[in-house]
């Protein structure tokens, strides 16, 4: 939806119409108090809402020099990396290279590339990177969703500023696309981060890392029926790298999530539970 309007307003202006809509929204929603919030919230919240504001310029901004599966894939370069940094078993290694395979091969489609649009997609690999540290960081620091409604206000107020003095004036000449920005920032913006956040307080970062992955897949296969970005033999083997190795984190981690049936100790007899005292 976001490419799709770039003709009118252009990526800047969808992006800060994308963080500020969401921040507005969520506001509404959860009406954060700000009293109880101490400084090391703060910190984090801030900190959450820079990345927001970085990840979100440059990642628009790539998909307008590069199709949306190969700007994807450039992005999620970021949590690959930092599940290998985290990694301590070599099992964790190996799905993750094998992800790393497919997400190289996707992104270098055999054409030329944008070199814009790569450094564009690297920024928002190292954003990227930042958000899954700072929103797990962000989730278990805020029992509710205040957290997350801080830290897109902050970004909104960074943002949105640069999008009005560079943009504002296609936003005026183009009302309707006021309309776009807001379902993007509710479809790409306020619920993936509500889920992601939610996630994170369940998994560890390199898991998360891991499972983000499967996006460019989705991102190409998005772009190739709706905005008829063909894909060749090697981005399909390569999603399909990217989802295999994405479908085996998830079915290791689930397996390793198993509570084990409990056996009562050999040679010992459960006691029967008490019958309640009637008075």
């Amino acid at each position: 939806m976001a490419k799709g309007a770039y003709a009118t307003v252009g990526p800047t202006a969808l992006a800060g119409m994308r963080l500020a809509f969401a921040a507005a929204v969520l506001w509404l929603l959860v009406r954060p108090r700000l009293r109880g919030v101490t400084p090391a919230q703060w910190r984090s919240a801030i900190a959450l809402g820079l990345v927001f504001a970085g990840m979100n310029l440059a990642y628009f901004r790539a998909i307008d020099h590069l199709p949306i599966g190969v700007a994807a894939t450039l992005e999620l370069l970021g949590p690959l990396v930092l599940s290998i940094a985290l990694s301590r078993r070599l099992e964790h290694v190996v799905i993750a290279l094998l992800m790393l395979v497919g997400v190289l091969l996707l992104a270098a489609p055999g054409g030329a590339l944008s070199t814009t649009g790569i450094l564009l997609g690297c920024t928002a690999a190292v954003c990227r990177a930042g958000y899954v540290l700072l929103s797990r960081r962000v989730g278990q620091l805020f029992p509710d969703w205040t957290g997350l409604a801080l830290a897109l206000a902050f970004g909104a107020c960074l943002l949105t500023p640069i999008a009005a003095i560079t943009s504002g004036d296609h936003v005026v000449a183009h009302p309707a696309a006021l309309g776009t920005g807001l379902l993007v920032a509710l479809l790409s913006s306020l619920i993936p981060y509500a889920l992601d956040m939610t996630v994170l307080r369940h998994i560890d970062t390199r898991a998360f890392g891991v499972l983000l992955a499967l996006s460019p897949a989705v991102a190409a296969g998005i772009g190739f029926a709706l905005l008829h970005e063909e894909l060749t033999t090697r981005q399909l083997c390569a999603m399909a790298l990217v989802v295999l190795a994405g479908a085996w984190s998830a079915h290791r981690a689930t397996r390793r999530k198993e509570p084990a049936t409990a056996q009562p100790a050999p040679g010992r007899r459960e006691e029967a539970s008490p019958e309640p005292r009637t008075r």
